[in-house]
């Protein structure tokens, strides 16, 4: 059955489920229809190109009556200026949909982390987290919209709240090449971040130790070594007395546990503490005297070879024997790597009255004794694993005799 009454609030609200269809009396081609659930929705019949169409203009009551009037007005305007509503109506949902996948978190978790995470598995993930916690108000905008000049304003907030500007610098580095690859990709037409200078890093001060605490840290280590093994003897005699199971014998070990060997190598390779940490024994090659950091565990993505002098090779094979682990060079509970040792850390540093001194600085500690020595910044960049030259500059004021040797040429 259909009726036709001019469309309204008073027909709408009357239109009974058996009525199925109410036709307006005005506008040619505009109706209603009620489903068998009640539901009412509003089209427009029309003729385009002499083939006839029907386009839904909205359902009943997300849009009133005036509303559908004024939609299919619309629709009839433009299928006499000879374009489609019902294709047009395609067009706005497909700019919807691309306009939800282009914002900055949509192309993020769609299409950048993907490839990002391939080309940087050890340090992708961690740095988009860290991006998106430091970007939450970019993250819902559209990659169009994001200028140079929001980008700035981000920036002095997270000046004001204290962050380093090497920090800063990483971040927006990142947020960079985000945009950038949004361009190579075509998602987007261009970017204009460049404009936004990287801010100035303070490189020269780098932190390692000095020969008196190299020495301390040394002490601090045997002592702390020598402590472990006592108190473990002390403890097998108070079980034996009393017929405790004992615990394994540590005195003819070289080393009480990890801390000691985990100091030595990373002092002697500049490797980085998850590098160090996801080692295996297949990665230490004693014949050729070389540890092989692997691609996955790398922050570069890239792997690569680090020569083992005799105090890192030692420590190796004396903590090989002493651990007998036969896959993880560093086996923590259940067969699994140890994943940190902060407190022993803490102890050994404040053991050996060392202070403003953290683990990850045993690179610096490294490469400094390497450019000291007269090592090449490019030998040194290759040791540490530095994708750019620009990282390892930081250390060139430490060979203030090569500048001299280069003068004296004159």
């Amino acid at each position: 059955m259909t009726i036709k009454k001019k469309i309204s609030n008073s027909t709408i609200s009357s239109l009974k489920i058996d009525d199925k269809r109410l036709n307006d009396t005005e506008i040619s081609g505009f109706h209603a229809r009620i489903s068998p659930k009640g539901r009412i929705t509003y089209f427009l019949y029309y003729r385009h190109n002499g083939k006839q169409q029907n386009v839904k203009l909205g359902t009943h009551p997300e849009i009133t009556p005036a509303q559908a009037r004024d939609a299919a007005k619309a629709a009839g305007a433009s299928v006499v200026q000879g374009v489609d509503p019902h294709e047009h109506k395609k067009e706005l949902k497909a700019q919807e949909r691309k306009s939800r996948l282009t914002t900055l978190e949509a192309f993020l978790d769609l299409q950048f982390a993907p490839w990002y995470s391939a080309q940087y598995p050890k340090s992708g993930e961690q740095e988009l987290k860290n991006l998106k916690k430091n970007f939450p108000t970019l993250l819902p905008m559209q990659l169009k919209d994001i200028t140079a000049a929001v980008v700035e304003r981000r920036r002095t907030d997270m000046m004001k709240v204290k962050r380093s500007n090497a920090t800063i610098n990483r971040r927006f580095t990142t947020l960079k090449s985000i945009m950038s690859r949004a361009v190579e990709w075509e998602v987007i037409e261009k970017h204009d971040l460049r404009k936004v200078k990287m801010l100035r890093e303070d490189n020269t001060h780098i932190r390692y130790l000095s020969f008196e605490e190299e020495e301390a840290l040394k002490r601090a280590l045997a002592a702390r070594d020598y402590r472990i093994k006592k108190d473990r003897e002390n403890g097998n005699k108070h079980r034996t007395e009393r017929g405790y199971p004992l615990l394994p014998d540590l005195s003819n070990r070289t080393f009480a546990d990890h801390i000691a060997p985990l100091v030595i190598v990373a002092m002697n390779t500049g490797m980085r503490k998850g590098e160090i940490l996801s080692l295996t024994w297949a990665d230490v090659n004693f014949e050729r005297e070389f540890v092989t950091v692997k691609a996955a565990n790398a922050k570069s993505g890239k792997a690569r070879h680090i020569p083992l002098n005799q105090k890192a090779k030692s420590a190796l094979l004396n903590w090989k024997l002493d651990c007998g682990s036969l896959h993880w060079v560093f086996e923590g509970e259940n067969g699994q790597p140890i994943k940190d040792f902060k407190k022993a850390w803490v102890a050994l540093l404040e053991s050996a009255k060392i202070i403003d001194f953290r683990f990850h600085d045993f690179r610096h500690h490294f490469a400094s004794k390497l450019v000291m020595a007269g090592v090449d910044l490019n030998t040194t960049r290759e040791l540490l694993g530095h994708g750019s030259l620009d990282m390892t500059l930081r250390y060139a004021h430490l060979a203030p005799e090569h500048k001299a040797a280069a003068v004296n040429l004159l």
